[in-house]
């Protein structure tokens, strides 16, 4: 009878342990799940204004010129979307499909105050706030007199102002490297 007993402990003791590790391993759990995240990102709008000294929209069809004349062109950049945003702009210069140096035929007076050139952009010195306009980047386009001579007559001079802007949130500048922000689109 002892021996009985002892098998009938034995495996009474052995269903305990059993019973132990198996609802120890019952209580973990696993589960799956997904997710599904929209992001949309914010829209960058800027409006490029022309006007002259009147204040009146510059003519789209251009201005008849000659040699040594001073236009009136006041160029400023408006934010017209809900986001911050830095900005840049480029002064592109033609004659006829034929692409010339800046000094060649024309002479713009920069307003340095608040535009700094570099690499062949004129970024603006700080955030254009939604609803701002900037300062203007130039008031004034001399035809430089020395340059267009009578080659140039019967030819169209043509002046082109590419204006590009980038968030500015959760994008700092570092001290005045405004050319070195992230997200500048490909000149």
């Amino acid at each position: 009878m002892g021996r009985t007993k002892l098998k009938l402990i034995t495996i009474a003791l052995i269903a305990s342990v059993l019973t132990f590790f198996s609802q120890g391993s019952l209580a973990y759990y696993a589960t799956t799940g997904t997710a599904t995240n929209v992001v949309t990102s914010g829209e960058i709008k800027l409006m490029i204004h022309e006007k002259t000294d009147q204040g009146n929209d510059f003519p789209k069809e251009g201005v008849y010129v000659v040699p040594g004349d001073i236009v009136s062109k006041k160029v400023s950049i408006e934010n017209i979307c809900a986001h911050p945003f830095y900005l840049r702009v480029r002064i592109l210069y033609d004659i006829n499909s034929q692409v010339l140096p800046a000094s060649d035929c024309f002479k713009l007076n920069i307003n340095e105050q608040y535009w700094e050139y570099k690499d062949g952009w004129y970024y603006y010195q700080g955030i254009v706030e939604p609803g701002q306009t900037t300062p203007e980047v130039f008031s004034h386009v001399e035809i430089v007199g020395s340059k267009v001579d009578n080659t140039y007559i019967g030819k169209t001079l043509t002046l082109t102002v590419d204006a590009q802007g980038v968030q500015s949130e959760n994008n700092p500048v570092k001290g005045n490297d405004y050319d070195q922000l992230s997200g500048w689109p490909k000149a």
